[in-house]
């Protein structure tokens, strides 16, 4: 079975809805795997979505905020949903496909802006959410499995416009890359876009507030696609939809995709 899965923050699903649609018209993914979804589940426009194939969900929603997806054109079965460092959040959802691939979809949370738990309560929650991530992982090998979504990181020097200057901005700080090499390294996932892209400056995110995103250029790979290492060699053609972050209205993340042949 070879399948496609992307993997998108749409920052919020019933606003963008007909982005979504546009995505699974025109690049039809197998899965797709939505995060910062702000809806509750029942408000997601899971009829839209059928009507285009993707006929199975397995999903957490909370108003407003947060929020995780994933619809699939094939059945998945609901298989987890963790709330790690007890936030109360809908962050997680993990489902299992016919084929037996278990897919966990991950919205870490951002982490506020100064990179300091004694002075920001949010990026201690960020640590200790990473962390309880890793322990999953120790306790609980994975096997068969993939891990999406918005981490929230950007861990190698390649993933950010400027690695010195961003040495200290949340989402690249070295203590946010150890916690998420740690969980990594845990659950020995393979980070399957630089498996297919080793080299060069990539990115999945781009400030809104740059008056030309594009020009400016100064994005960061947030969003990721791992695998176990027993799958991991079967997966190929990692790309990166950058044109979707130009369309109207658009999420400041776009979609990242990976096939599997499994």
């Amino acid at each position: 079975m070879t399948f496609t899965l992307a993997t998108w923050n749409i920052n919020s699903v019933r606003l963008r809805q007909d982005l979504v649609a546009r995505l699974m018209t025109d690049e039809a993914p197998d899965v797709l795997c939505l995060q910062e979804c702000k809806s509750p589940v029942d408000k997601i426009p899971a009829e839209v979505f059928a009507n285009l194939g993707y006929t199975h969900m397995v999903a957490r929603g909370q108003k407003g905020y947060n929020g995780v997806a994933i619809l699939s054109k094939t059945p998945i079965v609901e298989v987890a949903a963790y709330d790690f460092a007890n936030l109360g959040h809908a962050r997680h959802i993990a489902g299992r496909l016919d084929n037996g691939v278990t897919i966990h979809n991950f919205y870490v949370p951002a982490g506020g802006d100064i990179p300091d738990r004694d002075k920001n309560e949010k990026f201690g929650q960020k640590l200790d959410y990473l962390t309880e991530m890793r322990d999953h992982f120790a306790a609980n090998t994975p096997q068969k499995s993939i891990l999406v979504g918005d981490l929230n990181i950007a861990p190698r020097p390649d993933d950010v416009w400027d690695h010195k200057k961003m040495l200290k901005i949340v989402s690249h700080t070295p203590i946010e890359v150890d916690h998420l090499t740690a969980v990594q390294d845990a659950g020995q996932w393979v980070d399957v876009t630089r498996q297919d892209i080793p080299q060069g400056l990539l990115y999945s995110w781009w400030s809104y507030r740059a008056k030309d995103w594009d020009a400016a250029d100064k994005g960061r790979r947030l969003d990721h696609i791992w695998a176990t290492a027993d799958i991991a060699p079967a997966a190929h053609s990692s790309r990166v939809l950058r044109a979707a972050r130009g369309w109207d209205q658009p999420s400041d993340h776009a979609p990242v995709f990976a096939t599997f042949d499994l």
